[in-house]
């Protein structure tokens, strides 16, 4: 900065302290002021650097407050909310801001979903976050009137639910991230690992919303093979383990989930079941993998949650319009494979991973655990 700018900053902040002290004002809002004239006088040498320096003194030391719901204690979506903080912890230290994070998981109870959206609208929260296509439906109820914005994440079918009229003009003040699932990349590693299957095993929770679509494209892509399939839904833990034991009497092949949160809550505890009967267990998420499905084929739910916070980071600070601000959407090209499976089920890795290499963006390797952060310690 020239000299004679120093000197201008120095001038101004010591004339506005002076009319301060004389008028009453505090200290803070005389800085302020002085770093707006400041910025102003810097303008005439340099526009861009004004710009620069005018929205850093805007968003430094504001302070914000989001609410975050999250659906269900569960590997993926407990991993998006991790990196959702994570980032926003490195934003507020970037743009020297304050984002007050209140959180809270509903695990799957609708009434104590409402209850904890019901909280943050009465503590005012500038902006909501729902995990999972149930909260977010749930938070857009609650903001009809107020029209708080509202930023879902990993939403399966954003527009089948009704929560925007479409991915570039959501329309509202509803936007997010969505991990929708190419089914049909699914159906080509199923049937690229077994050619000669004929019969598949459809398992999900009838009532979640992020299996409808899912399973619909999986019947219709089958249908056209002349593969025969077999449908077992539930709703509960004990249901799951129950419909996971009548698949393997029913001799399917294989067994395809979508991105079913009910499914994944239980999959420790039915992974087990599918691979001592050799049955392979493909499913649309790596937490899946993780927790004992032989595959997972999806999005990067780490980063999934990254975008998200920083497109909640936008609407804050920047002022974005959820309306106009397009959903962000991802290359599902990643397929995870539980190699502590892969050999229960008598299949070489390297092989395997040969196997989905044409049918994907890339193969990685797991190994069996409850979460991500166990892979870590």
């Amino acid at each position: 900065m020239k000299l004679r700018n120093v000197f201008a900053m120095i001038t101004a902040a010591a004339m506005t302290l002076s009319l301060a002290a004389c008028s009453g004002q505090s200290t803070a809002s005389s800085t302020s002021s002085a770093s707006s004239d400041s910025s102003s006088s810097a303008a005439s040498e340099s526009s861009v650097s004004s710009e620069k320096s005018t929205a850093s003194e805007e968003s430094s030391g504001a302070s914000y407050t989001i609410g975050i719901c999250n659906y269900v204690d569960d590997a993926s979506l407990n991993q998006i909310v991790e990196n959702i903080n994570a980032r926003l912890a490195e934003i507020e230290s970037e743009q020297g801001i304050t984002i007050n994070v209140k959180y809270d998981n509903c695990n799957a109870d609708a009434n104590v979903m409402n209850q904890i959206i019901a909280n943050f609208a009465a503590d005012n929260v500038d902006l909501m976050v729902g995990v999972a296509t149930p909260v977010a439906m749930a938070m857009q109820s609650a903001t009809e009137d107020s029209k708080t914005p509202v930023v879902f994440a990993a939403v399966s079918d954003p527009v089948g639910a009704g929560l925007v009229a479409s991915l570039e003009e959501p329309g509202s003040n509803v936007t997010g991230s969505s991990d929708n699932l190419d089914t049909n990349s699914v159906m080509n590693l199923i049937f690229a690992q077994n050619p000669d299957a004929k019969k598949i095993g459809l398992l999900y929770d009838v009532g979640q919303d992020s299996s409808t679509a899912a399973i619909e494209h999986a019947k219709a892509c089958l249908d056209d093979k002349g593969v025969e399939y077999v449908e077992r839904t539930a709703t509960t833990a004990e249901e799951v383990a129950l419909a996971a034991q009548a698949l393997v009497s029913d001799g399917v092949d294989a067994v395809f989930t979508p991105t079913d949160n009910t499914i994944m809550k239980a999959e420790l505890a039915i992974y087990e079941t599918f691979a001592d009967a050799g049955i392979p267990h493909y499913t649309g998420a790596d937490s899946f993998a993780l927790n004992g499905a032989f595959l997972g084929y999806g999005v990067d739910y780490a980063n999934l949650g990254r975008e998200t916070a920083d497109m909640i980071a936008s609407i804050l600070t920047e002022g974005k319009d959820p309306a106009t601000t397009p959903v962000i959407t991802f290359d599902n090209g990643t397929a995870t494979v539980n190699t502590e499976i892969c050999e229960k089920l008598g299949l070489d890795f390297d092989t395997v991973s040969e196997t989905f290499a044409p049918y994907c963006t890339r193969v990685e390797e797991i190994t069996t655990a409850e979460s991500f952060s166990d892979l870590e310690s």
